[in-house]
């Protein structure tokens, strides 16, 4: 009884990172998924995850102990949003596309986020989802986690940033300079990909958009603000299917990316 006393604290703190995670992960944190649900994977996945954990001292319940709490709090948020940042780029793709459509007016407020969000960007995001549950995307989700305690060990107090391999404490993990650059070449990544993603159609629109102001001003007597819309729409819609085939193919893209950025956060936090 005392040996699994002793092994409480480091299991709590298993617990804590790969609840943090499924928090904020792409999939886990959708609110059509119960909470009881997420509470129960998340401690069959620590249970499992804490037998490939090895501490080398039995950690005790005092201060130290509430700063790694803090610590792996900290590294699965960070895991959880880096994964969930790149998947977004889809959303941003279809708000261009609701922008050049005339969509972006009409704006749903999703129940899974509760935040608004684009008509196109909600069903371009629908569909990754479903295609990264096609290709095991969540095993890719857990097997990522379950392999950050190989760079980012429970036990150690400090995080190692940097090229240099300067230590600083886990605190302010998310005020240093390469977790900075990091996120800043994510964000210009993710803005990349909702680019490649919407630029055939949004350049398509353009040039309807094009076409109805020579039709406008060859033609005086055509209301090009009635025939434009629907015409924008019925050609949005058209193109959206004609470049469904593409956009799973750019969804192979998007979760090796996601896969990438989470491995370079660990060698970030892992000083690798």
């Amino acid at each position: 009884m005392d040996e699994w006393l002793e092994l409480l604290p480091a299991f709590l703190l298993v617990l804590v990172r790969i609840t943090a995670f499924f928090v904020a992960a792409p999939l886990f944190s959708l609110r059509g998924i119960p909470n009881s649900f997420k509470v129960g994977l998340s401690f069959f996945v620590a249970v499992i995850t804490f037998a490939t954990v090895s501490v080398e001292e039995p950690l005790m319940l005092d201060m130290s102990f509430i700063l790694l709490t803090v610590k792996e709090a900290i590294v699965g948020l960070a895991l959880g949003f880096v994964a969930a940042l790149v998947i977004y780029s889809v959303q941003v793709a279809g708000a261009f596309i609701d922008f050049q459509m005339g969509f972006l007016i009409a704006n749903l407020v999703d129940p899974q986020t509760g935040a608004q969000i684009p008509v196109i960007g909600n069903f371009k995001y629908i569909l990754t989802l479903l295609f990264l549950l096609s290709v095991n995307g969540h095993h890719l989700l857990i097997d990522g986690v379950m392999r950050s305690y190989q760079l980012v060990p429970i036990e150690e107090m400090y995080i190692a940033l940097g090229s240099a391999g300067v230590q600083t404490c886990a605190l302010p993990i998310l005020g240093s300079a390469g977790v900075a650059q990091f996120m800043a070449r994510t964000f210009t990544q993710m803005f990349l990909i909702a680019f490649q993603m919407a630029i055939p159609i949004v350049g398509s629109l353009f040039l309807v958009d094009v076409a109805l102001g020579i039709l406008a001003r060859t033609v005086p007597q055509v209301n090009v603000f009635v025939v434009g819309l629907p015409l924008k729409i019925f050609v949005g819609f058209c193109l959206i299917l004609i470049t469904l085939p593409g956009f799973f193919y750019l969804l192979q893209t998007v979760v090796r990316e996601m896969v990438q950025s989470m491995g370079q956060l660990l060698q970030l936090l892992g000083g690798s």
